[in-house]
């Protein structure tokens, strides 16, 4: 069982998003139609809702209504969401919908504004109810029955997912259930993804929770509009200033028809999107289209090696060589703990460096002393390793004269006397003068000096070994 968070993302280089237009930024509104799927026990439910409501500290009662909770979620329905559909009608800037099946059941007008307006309306699941301790067989039949009554809501089957109160199980079962052109129950990134599952690659545009309308009701949250408005203003600029430089971003804007169709914080939200349209080159997409965007800009293209996910032979065989002779340093990174992070050649070389360093000083030396001499008499009988020689021939170390081959040897052989193991030094970084002038300088270094230098040269010959089988 490896590790399976993803600690590693696009890095410090993210692929171009080359939103349509030249946008810096793709600003995407998201609201919640939760109303009517909430906890209650008139759905069937032990209790109450307590989620994301003004009565701050609120718990469950259970085998009972809460006539106040009830009555903010209704308010949603009744007020919130028409304020909002005529703020995004009339800027013309399209919503994708987060919808809750069953609250879809109990809305017909809500959902027919929605469909009219074309906004796109994905998912939100069947209930609007946590799911963490849900068994995985009952959490799968209820995204088959969401799909199944969201298809008889709105007359067409979701292609985009989000949960929200997930579990462990979720991003994957949607995945299995496949049909799905992204899927949102993740706040990992700035810019959608490709996730494997079971040999199914699945697009994964991910969501937020700080640029979202709950903060009203949370701890160290929003408290006025003012302050929603600075927040998604500070965000925009970030954004769009990172776009300008040359790497646009993807903001995401959560809102939800009880929050931010209130009166006072609805206001923040306006005067967000009044400050947004002084600025060209932004795209406000329905999440759908962000999708397309991505698979036809950026499709899925599976790895060819996987270090993470090889067995234990297959990765011993690949990259045992990597220290020279010296397969038992792939052998402890196998054992240890790989996960995604560790299938580039920055991550491998972490992991493979890690055994190294962690390794006594005996079996340190024994790897040193499995390196050849450089332009030595395995080189001269065609005895190296192939690494090895293209690493020599790389610096013309293949082709000396008689007078350079001469000043090697005797090089050689003053420094093996002097520490007990051969000079070491990562070939491809240097040309043939700078090779001699670095063993001329380091025939006076101490004892231990010189190990820490040739242990350190070790790594940098197995990082570029490793760059030259995996991307970086």
């Amino acid at each position: 069982m490896r590790y399976p968070r993803d600690m590693q993302g696009y890095g410090p280089n993210p692929p171009k998003a080359n939103w349509p237009g030249g946008a810096y930024v793709a600003v995407q509104f998201v609201l919640n139609y939760e109303e009517g799927g909430e906890n209650n026990i008139l759905h069937g439910d032990a209790g109450s809702e307590a989620f994301l409501a003004d009565v701050i500290g609120a718990a469950p009662w259970p085998d009972k209504r809460h006539w106040n909770i009830e009555s903010m979620y209704e308010y949603g329905a009744r007020a919130g969401f028409w304020r909002l559909h005529r703020l995004f009608t009339q800027e013309k800037i399209p919503v994708t919908i987060y919808g809750v099946a069953t609250a879809f059941a109990r809305s017909p007008m809500q959902v027919t504004a929605m469909q009219e307006a074309g906004w796109e309306i994905a998912s939100h699941g069947y209930k609007w109810v946590e799911h963490k301790d849900m068994p995985e067989e009952l959490e799968r039949a209820q995204i088959h029955e969401a799909i199944h009554l969201h298809t008889i809501a709105t007359g067409e089957r979701p292609t985009g997912w989000y949960t929200g109160r997930c579990s462990l199980n979720t991003v994957d079962l949607v995945s299995e259930e496949g049909g799905f052109e992204y899927v949102s129950d993740t706040y990992d990134d700035d810019l959608p993804y490709w996730r494997e599952h079971k040999g199914h690659a699945q697009l994964i545009i991910p969501y937020t929770l700080s640029a979202n309308d709950m903060r009203f009701v949370t701890a160290s949250g929003f408290s006025d509009g003012e302050q929603f408005f600075q927040f998604l203003k500070d965000s925009f600029d970030c954004l769009y200033a990172e776009g300008k430089a040359g790497s646009p971003k993807m903001m995401s804007i959560g809102l939800h028809c009880r929050l931010a169709g209130q009166p006072g914080r609805f206001m923040g939200l306006k005067r967000f999107i009044d400050y947004i349209k002084r600025f060209e080159f932004v795209w406000t997409p329905r999440r759908i289209e962000i999708a397309r965007h991505w698979a036809a800009e950026h499709p899925y293209a599976k790895p060819d090696l996987v270090p993470s996910q090889m067995d234990k032979a297959t990765f011993v065989e690949k990259f045992g060589s990597i220290f020279e002779h010296s397969p038992w340093i792939a052998e402890r990174a196998w054992d240890g703990e790989l996960a995604i992070a560790n299938d580039t050649a920055t991550g491998l070389h972490f992991a493979l460096r890690s055994q190294f360093r962690m390794a006594s000083q005996a079996e340190r030396m024994a790897v040193l002393r499995a390196h050849p001499d450089l332009a030595g008499k395995l080189a001269a009988a065609k005895r190296l390793t192939e690494a090895s020689t293209a690493e020599q021939a790389s610096a013309g170390l293949d082709a000396l004269t008689d007078k350079e081959r001469e000043t090697f040897t005797h090089l050689n052989d003053a420094y093996t006397a002097k520490f007990g193991f051969p000079f070491i030094i990562a070939v491809r970084d240097h040309t043939k003068a700078q090779i001699l002038d670095a063993f001329e300088r380091r025939l006076g270094n101490e004892q231990e000096t010189e190990f820490l230098t040739a242990c350190a040269q070790v790594e940098r010959i197995a990082l570029l070994r490793l760059r030259a089988m995996l991307p970086d």
